[in-house]
């Protein structure tokens, strides 16, 4: 069975993911990756990026976020939920994100679906915490072959993400976001930042 985790030149071990691609993917597996996050706007931004992430692989929207925070009105829920067909169009044609046009009317479509559940449960926070009953999951994986690409919680998510009207919202991409935002810790048992998630 192969091991995900690495030890680096500095003598840290890593998640073997971080280390294969760029500086920019080993500063946010080191920095931001599993990171409990329980903040509205942060929440936002991990939708928009992981949605648009479908079928790609995540080093290119990494490497795209910056085009992204700029065309999405810094990730502002309430400014995107305004755009419009002209909206639509400007990003089509904007080349600092990925110009695919059901991506971006799914950007626009998530930040309205966004806002009503803000208005129903007070936050998005509270609303995406109560499917892991406020604390993260805590994975204990050793290796690359044990980590799932979806769990039970994700398949709920994801059902009512998508009952609530939302878009590329299937449960792997629900999952990556839990990653992403530490509902999960997926770190390597090895990793450093396993403890420190």
């Amino acid at each position: 069975m192969p091991q995900i985790e690495i030890e680096q030149a500095d003598g840290i071990t890593r998640c073997h993911w971080s280390l294969s691609v760029n500086e920019t993917m080993l500063r946010y597996h080191d920095t931001e990756w599993g990171v409990p996050v329980r903040d509205d706007h942060r929440h936002f931004e991990f939708l928009v990026l992981e949605s648009a992430q479908a079928g790609l692989s995540w080093r290119t929207i990494l490497d795209k976020r910056e085009g992204y925070r700029r065309a999405f009105a810094g990730f502002d829920v309430e400014r995107v939920a305004r755009f419009n067909a002209r909206s639509v169009e400007r990003l089509v044609a904007d080349r600092g994100i990925v110009r695919n046009r059901l991506k971006i009317e799914s950007a626009i479509n998530n930040a309205r679906r966004y806002i009503e559940v803000q208005e129903e449960f007070g936050s998005f926070t509270d609303y995406i915490w109560s499917f892991v009953g406020g604390e993260p999951i805590v994975n204990r994986w050793r290796t690359l072959a044990e980590m799932p690409a979806t769990s039970a919680e994700s398949d709920r998510l994801s059902r009512d993400l998508k009952s609530r009207g939302f878009k590329f919202v299937g449960s792997t991409i629900v999952y990556s976001h839990m990653q992403a935002t530490g509902l999960v810790n997926d770190h390597i048992v090895s990793c450093f930042r396993h403890a420190e998630c």
